[in-house]
């Protein structure tokens, strides 16, 4: 799957979203490139593979280009393995509310106890009803890229200067 993806991203308050969810699955994900402006990463979601590579993000966040490909797990394995150092663990959470579904991540390991969720848009200006377990908007805010979380854990700075 190729295309723009558009997202706004956010805090998440408390876990009432663990009521609300109609799936979830456990991620991991690593990078071989996270050079400013452009990510080729790597996931395993569950028992599936996907080589994925996004472009410059745009509009204060909250747009970029995305590239998605479904390789075999064998193959997500080896890759992971040319990774740069940081893997990013967690556990997502899908949630409906209204027409659209956030994604829930639960991090683990060095970003244990942050939980950010994103929803996706079909235009920067679509409206979307937020579920009360939604805080503060980051959209754009590079420190909560996975990217970022990598390199620089949420374990190291807490969350100070928001």
């Amino acid at each position: 799957m190729a295309g723009l993806e558009i997202e706004r991203k956010f805090l998440v308050k408390g876990d009432g979203y663990k009521q609300l969810a109609f799936d979830s699955s456990r991620i991991k994900q690593g990078y071989i490139c996270s050079e400013r402006g452009r990510t080729v990463r790597v996931r395993i979601r569950d028992s599936r593979g996907y080589l994925t590579i996004k472009g410059p993000s745009e509009n204060g966040g909250l747009s970029r280009y995305e590239f998605e490909k479904e390789i075999t797990l064998d193959e997500a394995t080896q890759l992971m393995a040319l990774c740069e150092p940081g893997i990013i663990d967690k556990r997502r959470y899908l949630v409906k509310s209204g027409s659209h579904t956030f994604e829930v991540d639960e991090f683990y390991g060095e970003n244990e106890g942050l939980v950010m969720a994103e929803v996706e848009l079909g235009s920067e200006d679509e409206s979307y009803e937020k579920p009360d377990f939604i805080g503060e908007e980051v959209t754009g805010d590079r420190r909560y890229y996975n990217s970022q979380l990598r390199r620089n854990p949420f374990s190291v700075w807490g969350g100070e200067g928001r």
